[in-house]
């Protein structure tokens, strides 16, 4: 009878010896274990990887992301740190195509948007689930010349001429160096419309073969493009007006030409959907929301971009050209889905580069 007592307590000892290190290897095992999301403790900082296409960079990080980030920490007590990286708008689709965890993308063009979608990191209603579906800002294409435009350079056509040196963004990585040729391409049937009532292609294309004979350098991306004008390079650079007029801000030998007809840029801002938690939707919405605010939307007027949201913005900045001749990639071309294929494909590969 002892020995069954002294078994059972035996027992209960061991339980309890075996039981209190069990519970302390389970508790230590909890603490390491990663957490649901990405929600941060009390005092840490929310961290946003932003990507975003080369002329983005100043009005970004100058501007609207202080902005928010401010805006954030006064409503929430949070405080909010964006990690950004800028180049060309194929260049930073095919990165996050290849795995980059960026959680917020801002393109240069729509097609980018459309293979991410068909790739399934962004959701395939993103323009009806974005205030103006999905464009944030919106700039034309214009001519930067040497001070003093010793070229004559008026109009595209005049890029054409025998002697002109063209510097020009490389369409097979950059979105705005294929907004360029929509604009140098569109802005022969924008005219010829004009003159006759009926886009004339011939012409468009003869335009884009005789100015593409005068490319003698084609950076990866705008930015690199206005790089490399900047230290002398060349007599000629179609780019964005945004960043001609910061180049022009920045006390550049520069002049910016505008051409009678060209296109106006529009860009698209998203979540890359499949790399959001949970945790983080609530602050990526509203930062998204943000982007179209009047105040997100005055600072990008402040850093030569176009508003979207209220034309009176853009009556702010006495900068900005007036183009005789506007148009848009929609309404010349019915779209990116047309665009791309028809021209930038169907064009300029294989009728202008192949040449």
């Amino acid at each position: 009878m002892r020995d069954t007592v002294r078994g059972r307590l035996f027992s209960k000892k061991a339980a309890r010896s075996f039981c209190v290190p069990l519970a302390l290897a389970l508790l230590l095992l909890g603490a390491c274990l990663p957490k649901s999301g990405n929600s941060p403790r009390k005092g840490e900082t929310r961290v946003v990887t932003l990507y975003g296409f080369s002329v983005m960079k100043e009005a970004m990080d100058k501007a609207v992301l202080p902005a928010f980030t401010e805006k954030w920490k006064r409503e929430h007590d949070e405080d909010v740190r964006f990690n950004t990286s800028y180049a060309g708008s194929e260049t930073i689709t095919n990165q996050i195509l290849q795995g980059v965890a960026a959680n917020v993308g801002i393109f240069s063009i729509e097609r980018d948007v459309q293979r991410l979608v068909e790739k399934g990191l962004v959701k395939s209603d993103w323009k009806t689930a974005l205030p103006n579906s999905g464009i944030v800002n919106k700039t034309p294409f214009v001519i930067l010349v040497r001070k003093g435009n010793p070229k004559g350079i008026r109009d595209f056509p005049d890029l054409a001429k025998p002697g002109v040196k063209l510097i020009h963004p490389d369409p097979d990585g950059s979105g705005g160096a294929q907004w360029s040729l929509l604009a140098i391409y569109g802005s022969e049937l924008k005219k010829s419309q004009a003159e006759s009532g009926a886009p004339d292609q011939a012409r468009a294309l003869n335009l884009l073969k005789s100015v593409w004979k005068n490319v003698i350098s084609t950076p990866g991306s705008a930015r690199e493009a206005r790089t490399q004008f900047e230290t002398g390079y060349g007599d000629a650079l179609v780019t964005y007006e945004q960043d001609a007029l910061l180049m022009k801000a920045s006390g550049a030998a520069v002049e910016m030409v505008v051409p009678r007809a060209t296109i106006l840029s529009e860009h698209p801002a998203v979540l890359i959907d499949k790399n959001v938690t949970d945790d983080e939707r609530p602050l990526l919405t509203a930062f998204m929301q943000y982007l179209w605010s009047d105040e997100a939307q005055q600072a990008f007027v402040k850093y030569h971009f176009r508003a979207v949201t209220n034309e009176a913005f853009n009556d702010a900045n006495k900068e900005f050209a007036r183009v005789e001749l506007p148009f848009t990639v929609g309404e010349l071309f019915q779209g990116w889905e047309h665009a791309y294929p028809d021209v930038i494909d169907g064009v300029w590969r294989k009728q202008v580069k192949q040449k």
